[in-house]
């Protein structure tokens, strides 16, 4: 268990903003984030008021702020916040309005799961039983991971804490134990197990409402502006064939185009097997946290029945995690990372709802539309959804790619004709598949990379050779599921 915290810390450390930095560094991190900002706060754009310009400004300086990270991330929100304040770019009483936002809960209590799942070992024990089930060859142990990596996503809703956290410690214990390491050994089977790790976390996020924290901010802005409801059972519906799909055709391209030379991984059961054996049978813990996700799951499934809210229902089990003692009000005080993103998610969703109140969002869109408009609706959503994947180079985050992008994104293909419930689910889906491309591109990215069992080239082109999949994946069959959904 020891060894597990402390992998579980540095992957923490590994995605967090270092702790010292040079001058020159710090200097131009500021520079990036204040000159954008400065610049559209301060040069008039025709079409735009002044107060939407400088809304804009300090929004664009924040988003800036929270990739580049001069400061924590908390702070680069309250900073936001009270510039927004102090230039009366929004009404000073609806500056704290996004912490009574549900979503913002939502995302608070799903990072309270995934350390109960965490502290109690019980995603470690899931992974491990696949592993002892279905490992028996290269092929069957990539197939394990990547179940167990989709069993596990609605229930730990971070690709850094699930595959970086869970998932990545396991992957490195079965290739050390083949005796492949980074280097001349890489692909005897780690080369293999690093990329379907990688690959299979950020598809079992795009699967679930609850697989991403930011999918519940998708979840609002879609709600908002394209007035589509995206409740769980709904997002995992019109994932479910081509999430299965892409599930199933990862591990096996990956397999022919890095093929492990290790082909019978029998002793990887072994090793699972002994891991479990170490572990023993079930805890008190563990049990009641199967119940109580499993209460959860169950309400989310059945919210359009009985019209409690996903929120409440989270909230719901963390006080049953409590007072079940899977987790003590101390460990869950000292949960930083939900507070932290209590913090900065709910001064991002105010930002982002001002910026659709005060009409930003249809101005922007308004002048993309303007260069496609007359294109036919499929014509105009394909190149929407290929332009939103691709930029995603240029970030660092899953979630500063959707706040700053999604709402804009979509209400230019709904401007384009593009049915809302398309629109919505696609770009959505689209906001976590996006994340393979890079090294960098999401918080389990950097985990897996920097052991040094792929070579930067080798995953910047597996990562878009399986882009292209994804897209004929989504696009493809996933159109066709969603017509027959009767989805548009």
């Amino acid at each position: 268990m020891a060894t597990f915290i402390q992998t579980h810390d540095a992957v923490a450390a590994s995605t967090a903003p270092p702790s010292k930095e040079s001058g020159r560094t710090l200097l131009w991190k500021w520079v990036a984030v204040l000159v954008p900002g400065a610049a559209i706060y301060f040069v008039p754009v025709m079409g735009m008021t002044a107060n939407q310009r400088h809304l804009l400004g300090i929004f664009i300086a924040t988003i800036i702020g929270l990739v580049a990270r001069p400061v924590a991330m908390g702070l680069m929100a309250f900073l936001g916040m009270s510039a927004m304040a102090i230039t009366r770019a929004i009404p000073a009483n609806n500056i704290l309005s996004g912490f009574g936002n549900q979503t913002v809960w939502l995302i608070f209590c799903a990072f309270i799961f995934a350390r109960a799942v965490t502290v109690t070992q019980l995603g470690s024990r899931v992974a491990y039983l696949f592993i002892r089930r279905f490992g028996s060859s290269a092929l069957s142990l990539g197939y394990s991971i990547a179940a167990a990596d989709a069993v596990l996503a609605p229930f730990v809703p971070s690709d850094t804490a699930r595959g970086g956290g869970i998932i990545y410690p396991i992957v490195r214990s079965v290739a050390r134990a083949f005796d492949s390491l980074p280097g001349p050994t890489a692909k005897r089977l780690g080369n293999y197990l690093v990329l379907v790790g990688f690959h299979t976390t950020y598809v079992a996020s795009a699967m679930f409402l609850t697989g991403m924290a930011a999918n519940a901010v998708i979840a609002e802005f879609a709600l908002k502006i394209a007035h589509v409801d995206l409740t769980w059972m709904r997002w995992m519906i019109g994932a479910a064939v081509p999430g299965v799909i892409t599930l199933f055709l990862v591990p096996y391209l990956l397999y022919a185009l890095a093929p492990p030379t290790v082909r019978n991984t029998e002793s990887a059961r072994e090793l699972a097997g002994a891991e479990l054996l170490k572990m023993g049978s079930l805890s008190r813990k563990e049990c009641a946290l199967v119940v109580i996700m499993l209460a959860v799951m169950a309400g989310w499934i059945t919210s359009p029945w009985h019209g409690i809210s996903n929120t409440v229902i989270a909230l719901a089990g963390v006080s049953a995690i409590l007072l079940a003692q899977v987790l003590q009000w101390s460990e869950m005080l000292s949960e930083s990372k939900a507070w932290d993103a209590l913090v900065w998610f709910g001064a991002v969703i105010m930002m982002a709802e001002a910026l659709q109140q005060q009409g930003v969002i249809a101005l922007l869109s308004k002048a993309v539309f303007g260069r496609i408009q007359g294109w036919a609706w499929i014509l105009a959503f394909f190149v929407l959804v290929v332009v939103y994947l691709y930029i995603h180079y240029g970030f660092a985050s899953m979630t500063a790619h959707i706040v700053a992008l999604y709402p804009g994104f979509l209400a230019t293909a709904l401007a384009a004709g593009v049915q809302p419930m398309l629109g919505a689910l696609s770009f959505a889906y689209f906001s976590n598949l996006n994340a393979g491309i890079t090294h960098y591109g999401t918080g389990s990215a950097p985990v897996y990379f920097g052991e040094g069992y792929v070579s930067m080239g080798e995953w910047w082109k597996l990562g878009f050779i399986l882009s292209l999949v994804n897209l004929v994946v989504w696009l493809g069959l996933g159109m066709v599921w969603w017509k027959l959904l009767g989805w548009w």
